[in-house]
């Protein structure tokens, strides 16, 4: 994933900054707990599109 986009993206729910999951292709938002897919590089960024996440 392009990191200048990287850069910009948060989370379209509560603005955080997003992790980059490579080796899972997704973006997560620790605040939220949620991860938002990545297919074919382009980012998913739809609340109904990501997945619930254990944060540490």
């Amino acid at each position: 994933m392009d990191r200048k986009l990287l850069d910009i993206l948060v989370c379209p729910i509560c603005k955080s900054d997003l992790d980059l999951q490579s080796e899972k292709s997704e973006l997560a938002c620790k605040p939220c707990k949620l991860a938002f897919p990545i297919k074919d590089g382009i980012p998913i960024m739809l609340e109904e599109e990501a997945r619930q996440i254990l944060v540490d």
